[in-house]
């Protein structure tokens, strides 16, 4: 292995005081983030303090907060135990069909939420509540950790964990002292994308009929037009975000994990499940038949009962060339411009750095409503030319989505010793061409990856776009919601299938990607 020469003292001037490009680049990506803040924060204001309180301290408040919290301290654990499980027993045991577990647990990511949702209601049309909640975004969400967990593990060195079964730890003993530690990254960035997520998702609970924060903004914006309460509720959820953030940071600390190579050019020998691979293997069965059996099932039993007739509607061709070409615009600007974030977070310590990273996800954990109406107003205001454009839609894309490419990158970037770049400059390389040749070669899978989380969600993504969605403008998620809202079940299928096929070719990009990591 080799080691980073670099003299501390250096290497501390360097990574606390960021250049003056990088500060006014990120500063104008950081002023177009707090936009929707902005709003909630004049809408609070402009309502007064003591109709704030009055409309806060509600008995109906209280039990929507109840719900949202409920649904982030019970879903998220259940996500990081079964991604971290699933991911072990993949990489580490000897469970059977382990080159085809790894595709298909990442597969879930191809199913958006509220697909999930519209699947289990058909099956169960009695389903609803918390319990539903919690199934339904569970099911939905653990691949947020089972995919970097999957990818860090295929990384670790195996000589640390045969040390510690030499020195005599048991495999459990060696996966709590040694291996859980190295998760901590991927555990965590996994986590708080799915908190974020669930503070903001609206299609899948409102079809369980789950009452949450967000669904509760939307109904109020939709029913009629309330913004002081509808504001206020997004202040709450705001508030929410911030104990996530200031959480995850807290847990995560300052420790490094980068090093050069992948240690010993060797997998670590499986451990070995014997008796115990008949409930592995059930248990991972279970997983993926609760994932991705039941919608599979539900989208093909609608399309059987619809037949042909399902298949003419004349709108999803060009839904489906809409939906695709605004992911795609929307993966590649959102990863561009999350990259400085992710340096700044990386590469720098103290509160600017802290600042910089957080401030997106606070944007991101807000509904897609609040985001497209402080677009809106803004537009309307500011810029009347951008209202009902495409532009304004990609806007809102980045703001809601940046989080995904940004925790890729981060951890990325996380796996290159700054000694590296200062070598390569210190040799005569420009600090462009470092970047361009070493930097950016490095974070390429990472960078990948979250350009197809991103396209993803975009391509699955709502409520946003039902409000700043040009005349004309006709998404496969739009035209899905629309017909299930109708009960219209069977000619919702073939845009649920579209969605998930749209969703499938990206969602092996990230695998592949995820996979390629191990390499670098």
């Amino acid at each position: 292995m080799i080691t980073d020469t670099v003299p501390a003292a250096r290497r501390r001037a360097s990574v606390d005081r960021p250049g003056p490009v990088l500060v006014g680049a990120v500063a104008i990506v950081v002023a177009a983030t707090f936009v929707p803040l902005g709003y909630v924060v004049w809408s609070v204001l402009a309502t007064g303090p003591s109709e704030v309180y009055a409309l806060v301290v509600r008995p109906r408040v209280v039990e929507l907060l109840l719900n949202t919290v409920g649904l982030v301290v019970v879903t998220v654990p259940l996500c990081v135990v079964l991604g971290v499980g699933a991911a072990w027993l993949v990489e580490r045991t000897d469970v059977p069909g382990r080159s085809l577990w790894r595709p298909l647990l990442v597969a879930p990511l191809a199913v958006p939420a509220f697909v999930n949702s519209y699947a289990w209601v058909s099956v169960v049309p009695s389903l609803h509540g918390f319990l539903a909640g919690i199934l339904v975004a569970t099911t939905s969400y653990f691949p947020f950790v089972y995919v970097p967990a999957s990818a860090t593990l295929r990384r670790l060195d195996p000589a640390m964990e045969e040390s510690a079964r030499a020195l005599g730890s048991s495999p459990a003993g060696a996966f709590w002292r040694v291996v859980l530690p190295q998760l901590r990254l991927a555990i965590l960035g996994g986590g708080l994308l799915i908190g974020v997520h669930l503070l903001a998702e609206y299609g899948a609970f409102a079809m369980l009929r789950f009452p949450t924060l967000t669904t509760a903004i939307f109904e109020q914006f939709q029913a009629t037009f309330d913004g002081a309460a509808g504001s206020t509720l997004a202040g709450v959820l705001v508030l929410l975000c911030l104990v996530l953030l200031v959480g995850e940071a807290a847990a995560r600390g300052t420790a490094r994990y980068a090093r050069v190579g992948s240690g010993a050019a060797r997998r670590l020998s499986p451990h070995r499940l014997a008796g115990k691979a008949i409930p592995a293997l059930s248990a991972l069965l279970v997983l993926a038949v609760l994932a991705l059996g039941v919608p599979a099932w539900t989208i093909a039993r609608w399309l059987w009962i619809g037949g042909s007739n399902v298949w003419t509607d004349g709108e999803i061709a060009a839904a489906t060339v809409q939906t695709a070409g605004l992911a795609a615009v929307a993966a590649v600007a959102t990863t561009v411009l999350a990259f400085p974030f992710a340096w700044v977070a990386v590469r720098y310590r103290g509160v600017f750095a802290r600042f910089v990273e957080g401030s997106n996800f606070v944007t991101s954990s807000m509904p897609g409503i609040v985001t497209a109406l402080a677009l809106v107003t803004v537009a309307i205001r500011v810029a009347p030319s951008l209202y009902q454009t495409v532009t304004l839609v990609l806007a809102a894309y980045v703001l809601l989505f940046m989080p995904r490419a940004m925790v890729n990158l981060r951890s990325g970037l996380a796996q290159i010793p700054p000694g590296i770049e200062e070598a390569s400059r210190s040799l005569g390389v420009s600090p462009t061409r470092t970047l361009l040749r070493i930097t950016l070669r490095l974070t390429a899978p990472a960078a990948a990856a979250g350009a197809s989380l991103v396209f993803v969600a975009v391509a699955t993504e709502l409520t946003a776009t039902l409000l700043l969605a040009p005349t004309g403008t006709s998404t496969l998620a739009m035209r899905f919601w629309s017909l299930s809202s109708e009960l219209d079940y069977a000619a919702a299928a073939p845009y649920a299938l579209l969605l998930v096929a749209l969703s499938v070719p990206v969602t092996l990009v990230l695998f592949r990607q995820s996979t390629k990591a191990a390499a670098l």
